[in-house]
């Protein structure tokens, strides 16, 4: 009987203290998505979001203000609107070419490698709304689009 009663108090504390603790998410909506106008990218586990070159169309259509880096090396043309080109290896060097850590900034290189590199870097310094192009200026091209070398 004691062992029972004794069981019944550890299960008792444990609901108790369980329920007493807040509950709370591991981050915010606008923690775990890239937010731009009326368009949402949700982040990956690394901390930034996947885009498709529509979606990059998109974008660079009815949003001008985000800042575009291409990050390929050797350099082999650029997406039209491309603001920058940054080399992927050297992006955390070069951060000062870059607008706040608040800003929507989309990485791209040839074919995805380079700028996923590259959007690592940025979150691990602290840049909060990183897309990176999946497929990069490959994928660009693949869809009808061009370059300007």
């Amino acid at each position: 009987m004691r062992r029972i009663w004794t069981l019944i108090w550890v299960v008792f504390v444990f609901v108790a203290l369980s329920a007493c603790q807040s509950v709370q998410p591991d981050a915010s909506s606008a923690e775990q998505q890239v937010v731009v106008g009326d368009l949402a990218f949700p982040k990956n586990r690394q901390g930034f979001a996947d885009i498709t070159v529509q979606d990059l169309a998109t974008l660079l259509q009815e949003y001008p203000d985000v800042t575009v880096v291409n990050v390929h090396i050797p350099y082999a043309g650029n997406i039209p609107g491309t603001d920058l080109t940054i080399p992927y290896n050297t992006i955390g060097a070069q951060t000062d070419m870059l607008p706040d850590k608040e800003s929507v900034i989309v990485l791209y290189c040839r074919s995805g490698a380079m700028s996923t590199q590259a959007a690592q870097t940025l979150v691990k310094l602290g840049y909060k709304n990183v897309l990176e192009v999946d497929g990069g200026m490959n994928a660009w091209t693949a869809a009808g689009f061009s370059l300007e070398q």
